[in-house]
Formats: C-alpha cells, sequence, structure tokens
C-alpha cells in the first residue's frame, strides 16, 4: 500500500509505510505532530506530541513531557482517510513528512495543494 494525497484532480502516490503530520496552531501559535502509518486499507495513528499547551492544543490524558514536547499514544481507530483543509489564518499549512520527503499542504503560497487535500491508503 502507498499513501495518496488528493487534491482535486491531483493525485499524488507516496510509496511509504509512515508519515509524520505537524501544523502550528493558528492561534497558540504551537507546533503539533502527529505519526500515522499505514493499516491495510487504513490509516493509524501511533503517536501524536505537542510543544506546549493552550487554547484547543490540551495534551492527551496519558502524555508525558519529554523534551518540552508533551507525548502521548492516541486511542483512535483506524481511519479510511484524513481531510487536511487550507487556512489563510496560517502561512504555513499542514506538514506532511516520510523520511527525509516532506510536503505542504494548505499552505498559503500558491502550491498545488494550498486549499488542501485528503490523505487514504492506495494501491
Amino acid at each position: 500500500m502507498s499513501l495518496c494525497v488528493i487534491a482535486g484532480a491531483t493525485t499524488l502516490r507516496l510509496a511509504v509505510a509512515a508519515f509524520t503530520l505537524g501544523w502550528t496552531h493558528s492561534i497558540e501559535r504551537t507546533r503539533w505532530e502527529e505519526d500515522w502509518r499505514i493499516a491495510g486499507e487504513n490509516l493509524q495513528i501511533d503517536a501524536a506530541r505537542v510543544k506546549g499547551s493552550g487554547a484547543g492544543m490540551e495534551p492527551g490524558p496519558e502524555a508525558r513531557l519529554v523534551d518540552g514536547w508533551w507525548r502521548w499514544r492516541p486511542d483512535a481507530p483506524p481511519t479510511q482517510s484524513l481531510s487536511l483543509a487550507g487556512s489563510q489564518a496560517t502561512s504555513e499549512g499542514w506538514r506532511l513528512c516520510a523520511g527525509q520527503t516532506c510536503l505542504a499542504i494548505g499552505a498559503a503560497d500558491g502550491s498545488s495543494f494550498a486549499d488542501g487535500a485528503s490523505l487514504a491508503a492506495c494501491d
């Protein structure tokens, strides 16, 4: 399985088994990151971390503070897809990284994925 990044008529297929999704909260300016993996036809979150806390940025109940990051393992079922909306409130948008390769999604820079995208496992 691969990861497909879908935006309108554009589909980008990434041959990866896992990826990190990160973003900066538009109000708190706090960094949030999640580690995901492809689990059959679904996506499964394995870990989450937030650099601090604030409005809408509360760490999970089992979180531990490690090197300035609240880290925990979310108890969430697999999902078929993730929808990442573009926001004009932040210039950065979402950052999807797999290995050494990163892709900006929902960034206000006019990129292919400036309006957001959906992520799903695909063949």
